[in-house]
């Protein structure tokens, strides 16, 4: 049920943005902006949640903390970076929105080293 009120939401700030548009242009952006704060807001209730099923599943794991902070830096770097770029392709400023997709994928990237050098270790490990 929260989907539906979130996508009501959605709705109605999308049509409150196109009316504020005609009027004013930055009014309509200020609005479009307010309604990515509260969708992500509802997002992040959710994550609660989540953490809660991902720890049992780590629990199993001999190395499980490591890897859950792992998950959850990357998931948020791209979902920041993702409503960031978002914004700012809705604003009309594309070069910035694909630097800041850029960013994050490098981020993530960077992110991610320790797993790629724990599997290189791991095979060089059964090769020698």
């Amino acid at each position: 049920m929260e989907f539906v009120k979130v996508g009501a939401l959605a709705i109605l700030g999308v049509m409150t943005g196109v009316l504020l548009k005609s009027g004013k242009q930055e009014y309509g952006t200020y609005a479009g902006i307010a309604v990515c704060l509260l969708v992500f807001s509802c997002t992040l209730a959710y994550m609660g949640q989540i953490r809660e099923q991902l720890l049992g599943l780590f629990s199993y794991l001999s190395s499980g903390e490591r890897y859950f902070a792992l998950i959850f830096k990357v998931v948020g770097i791209a979902w920041i970076c993702e409503f960031v770029s978002g914004i700012c392709r809705d604003s009309g400023f594309s070069a910035i929105a694909s630097q800041v997709e850029l960013f994050g994928k490098i981020a993530i990237l960077f992110s991610g080293m320790p797993v790629f050098l724990a599997l290189m270790e791991t095979i060089a490990g059964f090769v020698g």
